[in-house]
């Protein structure tokens, strides 16, 4: 089966076919850094690592870039705020995106360009709208004429004379159209700003992208990805002033992901409703908010509350104490890697292939992730049985191999577990003495030893074959 994916442009889904064979040209617009990246913005990178380290397994060798916008209104006003010049604003949050990032286990891109390092491309790309006649010159500032783009609209689906009868800002009358967008500003007292054929000045939002995204991957590439209240009008506006210089169609395939909401409201700065990402991550694991991503399709809204972490904190416990378990009695059999064994038994026919499947129909990870939870209920049944762990040693190789594929995309699966020589030594003689307790049937002492040991943060689990211990 080959990769279906939605596209925003055509509003269906397509086989995904890109320009050039065994390769994906990937652009995500990336943060404007003027603040520590709130736990909706994490949504965005979360997903868009996940679908790109998802085509790498399927084959594809996968160019990904991730802008960085370090000039910006929102910087500017933030270091004014603080009384700071922009400059400090956007290292200080770069610094703190990529710091996050990390913590998030989302894998580094090919590259970041930032927006100040691209400002003769920029200008580039000015002039020669400039010189076909799609942009235009108001004492100083640039805009793009959307007149001149007759399929202006297409990709947020939204109608010019509908925009326009919806204007709400103090128009600017010297413009040709009241839609028509800043593609260079004329500088203002104190901004930071750039010399250029049309006086000092900055770039627009728009034109950044366009911009950084053409040097990158050339004037055509495959995939153009971003959060929902992006498709207009920073996407559209990319279209229209793309497809203006270039002739070419710029982006072939657009992924939009959908809200985080808290209530029935959008996670936002300016609502004043954020977590930032940092803050959860300093009370939860990275692998509980993937997770907690990939438990929703990434068109669907996803409602987040503390609660809702929590049990997907928990469902990762569940996900570590089954792989370990595994590892464990794999170990103590010594199953080698090079097991000569039948890769078509029934775990790996139906979970991998059914994970794969879901997963190359349109990036499904809801429907993926519900599919790990049933290979671990197998799973957990199997090791109970001593039946199945002495004589379906290669049934439970063959789980822990599926483990390991599925955590190169979605990496929701702990890989270390760290633990002391004398902690373990200690426990296991703890645990050995409850065992005795228990066979006395002196269970509340048994219950006792339990109780004083999960409070210290460990899982104590009673099994059929022995009993289990993992630290929380």
């Amino acid at each position: 089966m080959s990769i279906q994916i939605y596209n925003t442009l055509t509003n269906k889904k397509e086989e995904f076919i890109p320009i050039r064979k065994g390769e994906v040209s990937f652009y995500l617009c990336g943060p404007t850094v003027y603040d520590y990246f709130h736990i909706g913005n994490a949504r965005a990178w979360v997903v868009f690592d996940v679908i790109r380290r998802y085509l790498e397994y399927r084959g594809y060798d996968v160019k990904y870039v991730v802008n960085l916008t370090d000039v910006d209104d929102k910087i500017i006003n933030r270091a004014n705020e603080l009384c700071v010049h922009p400059n400090e604003v956007a290292s200080k949050y770069t610094e703190a995106y990529f710091e996050d990032c990390r913590r998030l286990k989302i894998k580094d891109a090919t590259c970041n360009p930032k927006a100040t390092e691209h400002i003769k491309e920029m200008q580039d790309l000015i002039s020669l709208l400039l010189e076909k006649g799609y942009a235009y010159e108001l004492d100083g500032d640039i805009y793009f004429e959307i007149n001149g783009f007759s399929e202006y609209g297409k990709l947020s689906g939204k109608r010019i004379d509908d925009l326009i009868a919806g204007y709400r800002v103090e128009p600017d009358q010297r413009k040709r159209n009241l839609l028509d967008f800043a593609l260079w500003k004329k500088v203002k007292e104190g901004e930071v700003c750039w010399d250029s054929p049309w006086g000092k000045g900055r770039p627009g939002w728009h034109i950044e992208c366009s911009a950084m995204s053409m040097k990158y991957l050339g004037k055509e590439f495959d995939v153009h990805a971003g959060a929902e209240d992006l498709i207009f009008p920073h996407h559209e506006n990319e279209i229209a002033q793309s497809r203006c210089a270039t002739g070419g169609v710029f982006a072939h395939y657009w992924i939009h992901i959908g809200f985080l909401r808290i209530g029935k409201e959008k996670m936002s700065k300016s609502l004043g409703n954020i977590y930032t990402a940092r803050e959860i991550l300093d009370e939860f694991s990275p692998e509980s908010i993937r997770l907690f991503f990939m438990q929703k399709h990434y068109k669907s809204p996803i409602e987040f509350s503390i609660d809702v972490l929590a049990n997907a904190e928990n469902a990762v416990q569940r996900l570590k104490r089954c792989y370990f378990k595994l590892k464990e009695l794999l170990e103590r059999y010594n199953i080698e890697d090079n097991l000569n064994y039948n890769k078509n038994t029934d775990i790996i026919k139906n979970f991998r292939k059914e994970i794969i499947d879901i997963m190359d129909d349109d990036f499904n990870s809801a429907v993926s992730v519900a599919k790990i939870f049933d290979l671990v209920k197998v799973v957990n049944e199997k090791m109970e049985s001593e039946y199945s762990v002495s004589k379906e040693m290669h049934v439970l190789k063959d789980a822990k191999d599926i483990f390991d594929e599925i955590n190169k995309f979605f990496d929701i699966i702990p890989m270390t577990y760290e633990k002391s020589e004398n902690t373990e030594k200690l426990l296991e003689i703890l645990l050995n003495i409850r065992d005795e307790l228990r066979e006395r049937k002196e269970y509340a002492l048994a219950d006792k030893i339990r109780g004083e040991i999960e409070k210290l943060g460990y899982i104590i689990e009673d099994g059929a074959l022995r009993t289990r211990w993992m630290k929380r």
